[in-house]
């Protein structure tokens, strides 16, 4: 089990850059970012973070093929790649459709699927070869060349996921992985890996050799009250963007869910926190004392076959730029950094 940290920008830089620095340190797989407007710009900061560190993976999860030009994305993967001496890597999907939805982009009239697996054939093209020439449905190119080359001989380029099925068998049969975003129960992970192996199986590939992560909101510290109530916090935020399939598989009924969504989407943040239940929280984020987000880990996640778990901390400084929360007692990202390297990876070690 590989573990990452995934962190939203939105941190004063400097403390990014030394959260980063520190994953480094501590053996961390890999640092994303989301790669959307609302936060500060995850390219800059991973070009200067690059380097600063060694070891440390770096790349988006994800990055939006409707909201940035695919050849684009390859062209900054290639930088990424040649400045970090090899550990680049990147996730793809159509986006946020909050985001998509304030560029008056309608999720549901652009094919997301197709789109995202056209995107994908243009990034792996460019990132493989150089150039692309290519006559598509969604994206055209007439020998369209870049001098951005990777240095890896072959730069890791995974799909995201979330409703399923077919998006996560296209990500087993077409990419070098998925990372399944909000899922936490053994239903949900179970679901998500037997269609990335399906998809793996069809395309007569190994779905063991790819890499099958789940992207989970997570808080933990000395203080599991105070973890759960930061996790409380953020939970309701992103699942306003689940699927109401994807919230029944993590045994969430969406009606339940209905009054937060609703606040959320009115812009009451602090009416959508309340409505938001100690049980909701429990049941869509890793929240509480380390040995609390072990047991989830072990017994929901990694029985399914996942074998990579990104966590989206949770500290009080992204509650606070998030809802203007003051929260105390809540563990830094360092602090539950250093808290997943000396209470949760060893079971794997």
């Amino acid at each position: 089990m590989r573990f990452s940290y995934v962190l939203l920008p939105d941190h004063p830089l400097q403390e990014s850059l030394a959260s980063i620095r520190l994953a480094d340190e501590l053996g961390f797989h890999a640092c994303y970012a989301a790669d959307e407007t609302w936060h500060k710009d995850m390219w800059l900061l991973f070009a200067a973070a690059a380097g600063q560190t060694g070891r440390i993976r770096l790349g988006p999860s994800l990055s939006s093929v409707v909201l940035r030009e695919p050849t684009l994305i390859a062209q900054a993967l290639a930088t990424l790649d040649e400045l970090s001496g090899g550990r680049a890597e990147g996730v793809l999907s159509c986006g946020n459709f909050g985001l998509l939805a304030q560029y008056g982009v309608d999720w549901a009239r652009i094919r997301p699927l197709s789109r995202t697996k056209e995107a994908l054939h243009v990034v792996r093209t460019l990132l493989d070869e150089g150039a692309i020439t290519h006559e598509g449905e969604f994206f055209r190119y007439d020998g369209l060349f870049t001098f951005a080359r990777p240095v890896q001989e072959h730069l890791p380029v995974m799909l995201g996921a979330m409703r399923g099925p077919k998006s996560f068998e296209a990500a087993g049969e077409l990419s070098d992985g998925c990372h399944h975003a909000l899922s936490y129960t053994r239903e949900a992970h179970d679901y998500a890996v037997r269609h990335i192996r399906a998809g793996a199986e069809r395309a007569g590939r190994d779905w063991r050799d790819l890499d099958i992560g789940a992207w989970v909101v997570f808080a933990t510290g000395p203080d599991a009250a105070a973890a759960k109530e930061a996790a409380r916090s953020m939970v309701g935020i992103y699942a306003s963007s689940m699927p109401q399939e994807q919230l029944r598989r993590n045994g969430v009924d969406p009606e339940e869910l209905r009054p937060v969504v609703e606040a959320i989407a009115a812009g009451d943040l602090a009416r959508g926190i309340e409505l938001t239940t100690p049980g909701i929280t429990e049941r869509l984020s890793v929240s509480g004392s380390p040995e609390e987000c072990l047991e989830k880990i072990r017994r929901d996640v990694e029985p399914s076959g996942v074998n990579h778990v990104i966590c989206a901390i949770t500290d009080s400084g992204l509650v606070k730029a998030f809802t203007g929360r003051e929260l105390d007692g809540v563990a830094s990202v360092d602090d539950q950094l250093r808290l997943v390297h000396d209470r949760i990876m060893p079971a794997w070690s």
